[in-house]
């Protein structure tokens, strides 16, 4: 994915450091993280997987995240909020996921109140969107990585509103990692080839 006026991407394009040279990271990294996402099937992936993360290294997820794919019904929101503990089970037997019994619930109780925000706002995505002004995305100037926050003051208000309405597994750092890979943000490096 680039603009027309940028070059095609390749091996050797400059990158953000933690893109590391995994081609599932690269691909990820030039193809996802940072892009705008109003697709409330994508918006539920992502806080999936991004709830699945905490306390790990986010490569460990994305190589499982077919796994999560299968395991989570394609990331259908309906069908996950209907998961019991028969399909609690299974996923603690399953060892292509990350086998957390903490997370595994909350995917399922954030399922639930996904949908509730869906009825709320029209969508998912009308509703964590209306955060960010003119619900496009904010454009950072990151020159170093060390200049990347790990929270803002927009994931701090967004996760504070979503933990009052029970969600789980998404505090102020989880929030910000998932408004960048869903393009609410865009923190790539100022050179990155995929800015």
């Amino acid at each position: 994915m680039h603009t027309p006026n940028s070059q095609p991407l390749t091996p050797n394009s400059i990158r953000c450091k933690w893109a590391g040279t995994d081609p599932l990271y690269i691909k990820y990294h030039d193809e996802e993280w940072g892009k705008s996402v109003y697709d409330d099937q994508i918006l539920f992936e992502f806080l999936i997987l991004e709830g699945a993360q905490a306390g790990l290294s986010w490569i460990t997820i994305l190589r499982r995240r077919e796994n999560y794919r299968k395991a989570f019904a394609n990331f259908d929101v309906q069908k996950v909020a209907a998961f019991n503990e028969q399909d609690v089970q299974r996923l603690l037997n399953d060892a292509g996921i990350i086998r957390n019994k903490l997370k595994i619930n909350a995917a399922i109780i954030n399922a639930k109140l996904f949908i509730q925000i869906q009825k709320e706002f029209g969508s998912f995505s009308n509703y964590i969107w209306a955060y960010i002004p003119g619900q496009k995305t904010i454009e950072n100037n990151i020159l170093k990585m060390s200049d990347v926050p790990a929270s803002t003051e927009i994931s701090d208000r967004i996760s504070k509103d979503m933990k009052k309405r029970g969600f789980k597994f998404f505090g102020t750092t989880i929030c910000y990692a998932f408004m960048q890979a869903t393009g609410m943000v865009n923190d790539h490096l100022m050179n990155c080839c995929a800015r």
